[in-house]
């Protein structure tokens, strides 16, 4: 698998490649995870037999770029949550179309608008960005949401008026993310578990899971997202 460091559009990505990919991979990724990206796409090679590729697109402003509303809780800048439309933007209109056009033509897993398969993932606030971004438009196939960070106000109506496009979902959550003083972080456990009931009437039960992680929120991240990826592209072969 190569690996290179892309400008693509507007943003810098992180780009590992089969040369007969068999699906795309798009994830959300800051500055902390410079340092695992290489195990996490390691972990989904030893987890899967599918050729991939997988585009890490560059976030420098992790609540402004990525945040679908506005939450007080999070920031009271109020530039956040005016620009998860513009980072869904270029990823249907740059990054998608770009890597589409590099890859997309040798796949024998075609997804029904032609080209490879679209699995959206993302970690914590990058994992509520995935989720709606899905609700938003039918281009990604699968979702993978690690510690989606669903606790932000008003998630729970948002979901039951917008159900995702996407045709499986994976959910999961550290089962010691809810234990906390904070009561606002505290029911992350309840939210996730509402999304995971809400998916399962929308898709049906063998079309989402939850999977339950050991530990708290920053427990090793990126072999969290591993697991995502690869029960997403395991369903894409269902």
């Amino acid at each position: 698998m190569m690996k290179s460091i892309r400008t693509i559009g507007t943003k810098e990505c992180v780009v590992y490649a089969d040369a007969e990919a068999q699906v795309l991979l798009v994830q959300a990724v800051g500055e902390h995870e410079n340092d695992t990206l290489d195990a996490e796409i390691e972990a989904v090679c030893k987890a899967v037999s599918v050729p991939f590729v997988f585009a890490g697109f560059k976030i420098s402003g992790w609540e402004k770029e990525l945040m679908p509303w506005a939450d007080s809780f999070v920031s009271k800048e109020t530039e956040v949550g005016r620009h998860a439309g513009q980072t869904l933007s270029y990823l249907t209109d740059s990054l998608i179309p770009c890597l589409q056009s590099e890859y997309g033509g040798l796949s024998c897993l075609q997804s029904e608008y032609g080209g490879l398969p679209v699995i959206i993932g993302g970690y914590s606030l990058a994992g509520l960005f995935a989720l709606w971004a899905a609700t938003q438009t039918d281009l990604f196939a699968s979702v993978g949401a690690c510690s989606p960070s669903l606790w932000i106000n008003n998630w729970a109506e948002y979901a039951e008026s917008h159900p995702v496009h996407a045709k499986s979902v994976f959910l999961s959550l550290g089962d010691k993310e809810e234990k906390t003083r904070n009561r606002r972080l505290a029911a992350v456990g309840n939210c996730v578990r509402g999304e995971y009931d809400l998916l399962r009437r929308q898709l049906g039960e063998e079309r989402c899971t939850l999977l339950w992680e050991q530990g708290g929120h920053f427990v090793t991240p990126h072999l969290r997202l591993a697991r995502a990826y690869a029960w997403c592209i395991n369903a894409q072969r269902e």
